[in-house]
């Protein structure tokens, strides 16, 4: 790719698969308790809405600029997982929705050190 050229973040797999996993938080915290609004449902709220949106920032950018983001949204999505952990062990969700989440998740991951492979 030339320098001036871009990526289309809307065209990303791992955009794409990054907001879908956004949107799966986002109606799993719809039934988190109340005491964990300012807590764990907002720092979860907030991790999961990074990882789509580091793709987006960094899609503007150089691909070496675009690494940097995409190593920060996947360090969103291992805090990501590791907080949906935690709120298994608090009994606000359950094994068959972690699971599936983690399942996703992994796939972004995998997905996007590929990516980030190929712009290297």
């Amino acid at each position: 790719m030339c320098a001036k050229q871009r990526h289309n973040y809307k065209n990303l797999k791992i955009w794409k698969l990054g907001l879908e996993i956004t949107n799966n938080v986002s109606d799993i915290l719809l039934d988190f308790p109340k005491h964990e609004r300012f807590d764990l449902s907002s720092q979860i709220s907030r991790c999961s809405v990074s990882i789509p949106s580091n793709i987006a920032e960094g899609s503007a950018r150089t691909d070496k600029s675009f690494s940097h983001f995409l190593d920060i949204s996947l360090g969103s999505s291992f805090e990501l997982g590791t907080q949906l952990l935690v709120a298994h062990h608090r009994k606000y969700i359950n094994k068959i929705i972690l699971n599936t989440l983690e399942g996703k998740i992994e796939e972004f991951q995998r997905m996007t050190m590929g990516f980030q492979n190929s712009l290297n």
